[in-house]
């Protein structure tokens, strides 16, 4: 098992090297003239080329590039060409913000995906046709019409929940349910359509196997085959999907952020690539980066421990 995970662990390594190293490539070489940009067309040449030697712009590519991973190294991705707020600050402030809608609609796609696609596969009949037409439904209408409607209806006409802000659990803990609860429906409607399908399909395959016949026969009963063994050997390609849509999740919280005016990392995001602020978006390149390598281990470690052939893989 601890090959296991010091493989995932040098793999995903790797992964966040090469995806810095393509960012910085694609943002520094592609930038055209950083400084220029930041001091405005009326600057004048001189001063252009004293904010390019004072962010190090004057200096080779691959000296840039080892300067920033000097920095990282030792805990500093920079500071904000714009605000001077050091990009661990900025990132550290907003991503408990947004990895609470992210983490909550995933625990969300979870549990109701689970409970349709066991519902539809052991059922069958109308409730796998109406479970079959709502994932339909969820995958073909996007995530921001969603998010509008959730608005027009829970906000505006009902008055349930306020349609826009975030506010901190610390502060009101129902405050901050009734402020996550639309972001987070939004972005899961879409999740729970994909691994209801893939929980389904899997039962399925699982319930025509001679284990399920050999263990009625012994006497268990329908709902411990399903439950305790069935529903395990289904969960694995379930959660390689929900590993998918996490990824996802992560770029389609952009916009619902800006939808819900709520200050995660979406906000910031949209922000600094506006305003060219290279090493703000370096630093949510590299986070990002990170967050779905762990992802990707937690994953590979639950897969592992559900089905042991995935450790000799």
């Amino acid at each position: 098992m601890l090959s296991f995970i010091a493989r995932r662990i040098v793999s995903g390594v790797i992964l966040v090297v090469a995806i810095s190293v393509i960012a910085f490539l694609l943002l520094y070489a592609g930038g055209g003239n950083i400084a220029r940009r930041l001091l405005g067309e009326d600057a004048s040449a001189q001063t252009v080329a004293q904010k390019s030697h004072e962010l190090g712009l004057d200096q080779p590519l691959i000296s840039q590039f080892g300067s920033w991973v000097s920095g990282v190294f030792h805990g500093d991705f920079g500071a904000s060409w714009f605000t001077s707020q050091p990009v661990s600050d900025a990132i550290v402030s907003r991503l408990a913000v947004t990895l609470s809608l992210v983490l909550g609609a995933t625990i969300l796609i979870a549990i109701v995906s689970v409970v349709l696609g066991v519902l539809a596969a052991t059922r069958g009949g109308w409730v796998d046709t109406v479970v079959q037409v709502v994932s339909l439904v969820g995958t073909a209408i996007p995530g921001f019409l969603i998010a509008l409607g959730l608005v027009v209806v829970f906000a505006i006409d009902l008055g349930w929940v306020a349609p826009t802000g975030y506010v901190q659990f610390t502060t009101s803990p129902q405050g901050w349910i009734s402020s996550i609860i639309l972001p987070v429906i939004a972005l899961s409607l879409g999740g729970i359509a994909g691994v209801t399908q893939q929980i389904r399909g899997s039962m399925l395959d699982s319930l025509r196997q001679d284990y399920v016949r050999t263990l009625k026969s012994r006497g268990l009963s329908s709902r411990s085959v399903v439950l305790k063994h069935v529903l395990r050997n289904a969960a694995g390609p379930g959660l390689a999907v929900l590993g998918v849509h996490f990824v996802g999740l992560l770029g389609g919280v952009v916009i619902i952020e800006q939808i819900f005016a709520i200050p995660g990392i979406g906000q910031v995001a949209v922000t600094a690539t506006s305003q060219g602020d290279i090493p703000l978006v370096m630093g949510l390149v590299v986070a990002t980066a990170i967050l779905v390598v762990l992802l990707n281990l937690v994953v590979d470690l639950a897969q592992g421990w559900l089905n042991p052939k995935v450790r000799l893989s």
